[in-house]
């Protein structure tokens, strides 16, 4: 049977890895720092590195909670454990335990008014970003090392850019999804978050089955130019755009507005603007990544949830009912017009990159989360009309760890060709490495950097 933990305050992150109460906002069974969950299998290129897995994974001996106690209660116990799962343990990482997640899964706050918010050590008055709230947050206070979760519309990016974390999204169908729960199959993807970015290639080594690489593979140029969309900035806060701009012009040595080609002088990637990108013809994307999303969400759960309404948060038993309400016609409309977004994408990223910011903000404030009004949904919907686009396309995407003038953790997501994403993340290592100090995250930092005063 699972063991569901009592919630109580988390240590200081300087102090996690070796010990910390067990906060039941971030774990809901496990998070013993000194009992792993499931001891590792093998040895390897993950020896010493621990799991925060989400809810949504199969672990022999332990049900699937998905965010939820009613589905809870009725899960079957495992008889086995993920295909991913079993490879990493195989390679020398062990489970620390298993993180909470959004309910279901549709939802990119964190919040839970079943099992609380996880913490934010990043911005600890801002809610944690999900649906991968739990490992984000044991990632970020150093109670795990690594943060496995999913993504189908941004649920890694989300809480990476809001945690000051390294995230990627995998090319879709790369790694097998046996024993994790659906969403939405045509856009659900393996992911991952990690303090620094030679963790987050160890993970992408062993799940990828593929070599030691470096940066040049055939699928992506070796000295990929990076594309921007400018009218996608439209979505976004001042205070990201000024941090992923300025993020992008360290790489060029171009102006300050980012969209001039590298000098000689200064070598980098140069910058290139994608032009044509109406606000219409983005909103119908995003409108047909979203029908998609959840008529295949309501395929894979109505028949449970339709006995089960009472047992949702509103925000989540909102987006189901209108789950419940989308035809099958309306549904092959946007398959049809998500086809050909997926062409174009792929086109404009050839073999090279697209930079897009990772959110349309930092976190929200957890008071705001906390009111039940518009402000999450809002902000909800401008996030994902970034992160739809790689969804969308099918293609791998990092997030590299930013931060605002004002010090809060916010990202660039870098998105690569369909099967680069070892190389994708020795892009974004190296794309770093050329950022000043004072406007990034650090590689394998565990303790909050900045104590936010708002």
């Amino acid at each position: 049977m699972d063991r569901v933990t009592q919630q109580s305050p988390a240590m200081p992150p300087s102090q996690a890895a070796a010990e910390h109460p067990i906060d039941a906002t971030v774990w809901r069974v496990g998070g013993d720092a000194g009992a792993p969950l499931v001891p590792a299998t093998g040895t390897g290129s993950l020896d010493g590195h621990t799991l925060a897995v989400k809810d949504l994974y199969a672990v022999a001996g332990h049900r699937i909670g998905a965010g939820n106690p009613s589905w809870l209660a009725d899960a079957p116990v495992q008889d086995t454990t993920a295909t991913a799962i079993t490879q990493l343990l195989e390679a020398g990482a062990a489970i620390a335990g298993i993180a909470q997640t959004d309910e279901l899964a549709l939802s990119l706050a964190g919040t839970n008014q079943h099992y609380g918010t996880p913490p934010n050590p990043a911005a600890p008055q801002r809610i944690s970003g999900g649906s991968n709230s739990g490992s984000a947050s044991a990632a970020a206070l150093g109670q795990a090392s690594i943060g496995l979760g999913s993504d189908t519309g941004g649920s890694i990016r989300v809480p990476a850019s809001y945690q000051g974390l390294w995230g990627i999204r995998s090319t879709h169908d790369a790694i097998a999804l046996d024993g994790v729960q659906p969403l939405a199959q045509s856009f659900d993807t393996i992911g991952w978050m990690t303090r620094d970015a030679d963790t987050l290639a160890a993970v992408a080594q062993v799940l990828l089955r593929h070599p030691a690489t470096s940066p040049g593979d055939p699928v992506l140029n070796s000295e990929p130019a990076l594309k921007i969309i400018p009218t996608l900035f439209d979505q976004v806060q001042p205070e990201v755009t000024e941090a992923v701009r300025a993020a992008l012009t360290a790489q060029s040595g171009s102006g300050a507005d980012g969209s001039a080609e590298r000098s000689p002088q200064s070598p980098g990637s140069p910058i290139e603007e994608i032009e044509g990108v109406t606000p219409e013809m983005h909103a119908a994307w995003f409108e047909a990544f979203r029908i998609i999303q959840f008529r295949e969400a309501w395929a894979n759960h109505g028949e449970w949830i339709a006995h089960h309404w009472e047992t949702m948060a509103s925000d989540v038993g909102a987006r189901f009912r209108m789950a419940s309400e989308l035809t099958a016609d309306q549904e092959m409309q946007a398959r049809a017009l998500a086809a050909g977004a997926r062409r174009i994408i792929r086109r404009w990223v050839g073999d090279e990159i697209l930079a897009v910011p990772s959110a349309a903000g930092p976190a929200p404030l957890r008071a705001d989360a906390a009111l039940g009004g518009t402000v999450i949904e809002e902000h909800r919907r401008s996030t994902m009309l970034l992160t739809c686009l790689a969804g969308l396309a099918g293609l791998p995407a990092v997030n590299v760890p930013l931060r605002t003038r004002d010090h809060l953790p916010t990202g660039v997501c870098l998105i690569g060709p369909a099967g680069s994403d070892i190389a994708l993340i020795h892009r974004a290592a190296a794309f770093h490495a050329r950022i000043p100090a004072h406007q990034s995250y650090g590689s394998g930092v565990t303790e909050t950097e900045i104590h936010e005063t708002d």
